[in-house]
């Protein structure tokens, strides 16, 4: 979690938020990729095409083929790394939520982020930055509905979600928070978008359907 954080910003601060989030969603490949070479999952048309469609709509939806996106080695290589990182947690927390209470795994998953923070970000920075104690409140909320709730679900979900299904739900992120975008900032909401939003909603009513069971004709 610590990896993907951290790899995610580093390329919204040497690109963009286009870029980088677009990149990261290409766990879903990874996490296919890895799954189906270790014989963990088949590899079916359904799943392959679900994962490029969520793909290429997240791309529309965030706008990434407009004209004035920039491209940095550095983001785009963070933006991987980050990528790599999501990848992980989601097939390897998939073990560790059928084997413990997602509440323990969310505990050892945020103390073992939290230990990587202090030594990336020492306290001593941190309380450098005199924040107010209204901005400490707005800070602790922040990091419960942004990080705490939404990982504890995800963890949930992965205990009736195999890793591929639950990585390429996990890309209506950045679908709903253009509609929030659209609904509390009064934000516009270009074709692309639409079309990239349709996208990964068909990616991921497509990859929830399980395939129906072969029927046996009755010998005549």
């Amino acid at each position: 979690m610590a990896c993907s954080n951290f790899f995610y910003y580093l390329a919204v601060q040497k690109a963009n938020v286009s870029l980088a989030i677009t990149v990261q969603y290409t766990a879903p490949i990874w996490v296919l990729i890895y799954m189906v070479s270790r014989g963990r999952e088949p590899l079916t048309l359904q799943k392959i095409t679900a994962a490029l469609v969520a793909m290429i709509g997240t791309a529309l939806a965030i706008g990434l083929f407009r004209s004035d996106t920039q491209i940095s080695v550095i983001g785009v290589s963070a933006a991987l790394m980050a990528s790599f990182g999501y990848a992980f947690y989601n097939i390897a927390g998939q073990g560790l939520v059928m084997r413990n209470h997602q509440l323990t795994v969310m505990f050892y998953v945020l103390l073992s982020s939290a230990l990587l923070w202090l030594v990336v970000n020492p306290p001593w920075r941190l309380m450098a930055q005199h924040y107010s104690r209204d901005q400490w409140g707005f800070l602790f909320i922040f990091a419960c509905l942004s990080m705490v709730l939404p990982y504890m679900l995800y963890f949930s979900g992965l205990k009736y979600l195999d890793p591929t299904r639950a990585v390429i739900t996990s890309c209506l992120e950045p679908v709903f928070a253009i509609l929030f975008a659209v609904t509390f900032k009064y934000e516009t909401l270009h074709a692309l978008q639409v079309a990239g939003i349709v996208a990964v909603l068909a990616a991921t009513v497509m990859v929830q359907i399980k395939p129906k069971p072969a029927s046996t004709e009755n010998a005549a």
